[in-house]
């Protein structure tokens, strides 16, 4: 772990680091707004409130120590309630968090589970899936058919130009130095996502 409390690699957490960064989003983010004096939502029982905390520090858990103060210089910014002395909903809060610091890929539950689904099994095989893992950094929501058909047409200029480059690496042995770079970072995507896809259930 650096100073900041993220894991090194960015990769998937343990359970300990898990459980270190949910103890981090407490101390950091909703202590300080309980201490300004922010209170539950009205809408939420002690019980819903105490609930969509524990859920909420498990979901931040990956936040960095300057990410989680930012958000709660945010949180504390813009209350909820008619009287701006509530908790914001956690949805509001997760929106601004993940425009501070987003999950990284393996991070993220959604990203992970669409790798793992068949639409990014597709994408993987057919070699589209960077631009699907693109998409779903932007958007963070479930692909629909007519996305994925989208995003898969939008990457058939790049699918051209790695088969072009497969076949002359099968006939010549090598690519001029501009090739080899784009061939290998483009592999090098492809790899990642495979990797999430893989890790999905860990």
């Amino acid at each position: 772990m650096d100073k900041s409390g993220r894991a090194e690699n960015e990769g998937e957490m343990n359970s300990e680091e898990q459980a270190q960064g949910e103890k981090r989003v407490l101390r950091l983010l909703v202590e300080p707004l309980k201490r300004r004096g922010l209170a539950k939502p009205s809408s939420l029982t002690v019980a819903d409130f105490e609930e969509m905390v524990r859920d909420m520090c498990a979901r931040l858990a990956y936040m960095s120590d300057g990410s989680l103060m930012a958000l709660e210089e945010q949180v504390a910014a813009s209350p909820g309630g008619k009287d701006r002395d509530r908790f914001p909903i956690s949805n509001q809060i997760l929106q601004w968090a993940g425009e501070i610091q987003p999950p990284g890929d393996s991070a993220s539950p959604l990203i992970r589970a669409v790798f793992s689904h068949a639409c990014g099994q597709t994408a993987i095989a057919e070699g589209w899936a960077p631009e699907l893992l693109f998409d779903l950094r932007k958007n963070r929501r479930w692909p629909s058919a007519w996305a994925l058909g989208t995003i898969r047409d939008g990457a058939a200029s790049t699918l051209r130009r790695y088969r072009d480059l497969e076949g002359r690496l099968a006939q010549e042995g090598e690519l001029g130095p501009v090739d080899r770079d784009w061939w290998d970072r483009r592999n090098a995507a492809l790899q990642r996502c495979r990797e999430i896809g893989e890790g999905a259930g860990a």
